[in-house]
């Protein structure tokens, strides 16, 4: 494939994400990040630190920070694992669960506008041309 300067597919998926994070931020009041991790905590009662760090594939100091914010902010509570102090357990306050679910409603509103003009058939095909990307991209040698 042929490099074709700014038109490049690479600089279109750059220029995207960029602003995508930041309207996605906007629209729904938390950034994509911070969505993925109360979205994880949502699905469990309780985990390990580390092991939702490893799950959404971020780093420690990554996950420190989210969750110390978070904690601050009333979204969840931590706790030392009584059975292994050498883990920190995680979990959603109840106000974090509220919050979560209106995070997601305003997801769905912010993937309607964004979508908005595309047949189901042409987000199918797009959906499938990420996964292939994910896919390919997972073949590449070098850092995960």
């Amino acid at each position: 494939m042929k490099d074709s300067g700014d038109n490049s597919i690479i600089d279109k998926l750059q220029n995207f994400y960029i602003q995508l994070i930041s309207k996605f931020g906007h629209c729904t009041g938390i950034s994509p990040s911070r969505f993925r991790l109360m979205q994880q905590l949502f699905h469990v009662d309780e985990i390990n630190q580390t092991t939702l760090q490893k799950e959404l594939q971020i780093d420690r100091a990554a996950i420190t920070r989210h969750l110390k914010q978070l904690e601050g902010d009333g979204i969840v509570t931590r706790r030392i694992n009584p059975d292994d102090n050498r883990f920190t357990l995680v979990r959603l306050t109840d106000h974090g669960r509220q919050e979560i679910v209106a995070y997601r409603e305003e997801k769905i509103l912010f993937m309607a506008q964004l979508l908005q003009g595309f047949s189901e058939e042409e987000q199918k095909l797009f959906a499938n041309m990420i996964e292939r990307m994910q896919e390919n991209i997972n073949h590449i040698k070098g850092e995960n």
